[in-house]
């Protein structure tokens, strides 16, 4: 593949970057796909304006909301990207970036805990708890399930 159209392809995917936080605000992993502009911060930073960014979402949401809700917290969008949020039982928060075209990412979410960060993090026990996740096998997994979501594969021109 010649690089000019390999750059074009990956200016087409959709998946931005990802996520995963614990109930304490510690950013476990953090994996970037399609990301073009940076923040000009370091990474602790911006993991910490991340992790207040959906603390206060959330706290907002769940308090101005008219009903009760059972799920609270599931999304947003900007001009630009769309934020999709997963919150487990245990308190683990998944945030995943993507383009605007990309309805709803919950059930990827949960499958991406469920099927992959249980089976090869909390099974594993080679893989340290509460601490930043450098698992291989985890990241080889986690690569592999991002790139055969239907969302990350190039839009049609």
């Amino acid at each position: 593949m010649r690089v000019a159209d390999r750059l074009e392809a990956e200016a087409k995917m959709t998946v931005h970057n990802l996520y995963i936080f614990d109930r304490n605000g510690n950013c476990l992993f953090y994996n970037e796909w399609n990301r073009k502009k940076q923040a000009g911060i370091s990474k602790d930073e911006e993991f910490k304006l991340m992790y207040g960014m959906l603390f206060s979402i959330k706290s907002f949401v769940n308090k101005m909301s008219p009903l009760d809700m059972k799920e609270g917290f599931l999304s947003f969008q900007t001009s630009k990207y769309k934020l999709h949020f997963y919150e487990t039982p245990t308190g683990l928060k998944f945030v995943l970036n993507t383009d605007l075209s990309v309805s709803n990412a919950r059930d990827s979410l949960q499958h991406l805990y469920s099927n992959i960060y249980v089976e090869h993090v909390v099974k594993n026990p080679l893989v340290p708890e509460a601490q930043t996740l450098d698992s291989e096998i985890f990241c080889s997994k986690l690569d592999s399930f991002i790139k055969a979501l239907p969302f990350y594969s190039p839009r049609a021109a």
